[in-house]
């Protein structure tokens, strides 16, 4: 496609030739951006671009589904032209599999299976593919509730494997983990936090091997690190029912600890460098370029995440409370964000609930979201409030949360991988 615009380009003068060039490689580049990690690029559940992305959620907009052979909940990383994601199937879920598709047509391209070195019991409602794997373009790094952690390149060649609770042979505990790793700053991040063994570490990303560990509160937490910003440093959130710390991903170093509690079940979520903690309601904080204790920007109690993780779309974050209620809050005050025709706050939009996923959003100003029982639900953002308008009933279960890539939305049920795209 940019070797033909190149061709018809040559024919323009040189300036309008060159702006023209930029400009469809920026829109090539934002149109077609990769999904690397739970919740987008920057771990907040947004990505720009994507502006034909459907607005229409029915059987008109499913461009493929393909069958998958056994459960999860994590979502599904986009990498170029193909899909990665992760399953567990088998009676205790001991069977683990790192899938790929063709991200045109959904056919599949490779699947590779490994059997669990750890502890695969969990709650009936999770699953073993409970985290999201990551990516840095080059490798899929893919860990699972057993503590298996895998690295494999795009082909599905097998790079490196740790069982780590052949290491850490405590570090589990009977709900099942969720927790979803992340690459930055050249070093994949994984919290792997349970009452009895609890860690964080940060693992080499060609071998596998420990860069740094932590130790971390004994404590059940589901919480995904969140990469952000400290001053010009690359700073991972780790967030616990202790707080926030904040750590340098090369070398575990502590950047800063917020030590007021957050939850362990929604992640924070970043732009920049705030952070927005789901803590005693939500809250933001700043680490500022010194380290130390943050500041905190705002609090607001009445401003309570449910289990979905906050989304920021520019100056607004949106919350999905324990009620299935959406609303909007300025991410510089914590006021609540949509007004009536009086200029009164309103308190936001009931959705069809429950939720175990999060909301995700791209430049079309519209949210995306799939309740348990498999209605998928888009939501209007551009007025003065949020109004839904479309759904779907997948009529599987979903736990999970949508991916964003291409123009196209992504989301796994228990049985399917489905992708909604706008028809030519």
């Amino acid at each position: 496609m940019i070797a033909h615009s190149l061709l018809t380009f040559c024919n323009l003068p040189t300036v309008k030739t060159l702006t023209l060039f930029l400009a469809a490689l920026a829109f090539a580049s934002t149109a077609n951006a990769d999904w690397l990690q739970f919740r987008g690029p920057q771990g907040n559940g947004y990505i720009d671009g994507n502006q034909n992305l459907p607005i229409e959620l029915s059987e008109n907009t499913i461009a493929w589904k393909v069958a998958l052979p056994g459960r999860g909940i994590g979502s599904p990383l986009i990498v170029g032209d193909r899909v990665y994601l992760t399953a567990a199937s088998g009676p205790e879920q001991k069977q683990l599999h790192v899938l790929c598709f063709s991200a045109v047509d959904g056919k599949p391209l490779w699947q590779r299976n490994f059997w669990a070195t750890g502890r695969t019991m969990c709650h009936n409602k999770t699953c073993v593919a409970a985290p999201t794997p990551a990516s840095d373009g080059e490798r899929i790094y893919a860990l699972w509730s057993s503590n298996d952690l895998i690295c494999l390149d795009l082909d599905g060649n097998l790079i490196w494997t740790r069982g780590l609770t052949l290491d850490y042979p405590n570090a589990s505990n009977s709900l099942g983990m969720a927790s979803s790793p992340i690459v930055a700053d050249g070093t994949l991040v994984a919290q792997i936090e349970n009452d009895s063994e609890s860690f964080a570490a940060g693992f080499d990303l060609l071998t596998g091997a420990n860069r740094w560990k932590i130790d971390r509160p004994k404590a059940a937490n589901w919480t995904s690190p969140v990469p952000m910003k400290s001053g010009e440093q690359v700073v991972v959130a780790l967030q616990s029912s202790k707080g926030i710390l904040g750590v340098l991903p090369a070398t575990g170093s502590e950047i800063f600890n917020y030590a007021k509690g957050a939850s362990t079940i929604p992640s924070s979520a970043a732009d920049g460098d705030t952070l927005f903690v789901p803590s005693n309601g939500l809250t933001a904080i700043n680490p500022g370029e010194s380290g130390g204790d943050p500041t905190e920007l705002w609090n607001e109690s009445a401003q309570r995440p449910g289990t979905a993780s906050p989304l920021i779309i520019g100056d607004t974050v949106y919350i999905i409370n324990g009620a299935g209620v959406l609303s909007a809050t300025s991410r510089k005050t914590g006021e609540l964000a949509w007004k009536d025709e009086k200029g009164d706050p309103l308190k936001g939009v009931r959705l069809k609930g429950p939720f175990s996923g999060s909301p995700v959003a791209s430049g079309n100003g519209h949210l995306y979201i799939f309740n348990e029982q498999g209605v998928g639900q888009c939501v209007n953002l551009s007025g003065d409030q949020g109004k839904i308008v479309s759904e779907i009933d997948l009529e599987e279960t979903i736990l999970g949360t949508p991916s964003i890539s291409d123009d196209a939305l992504y989301i796994r049920s228990d049985g399917h991988l489905w992708k909604f795209a706008t028809k030519p």
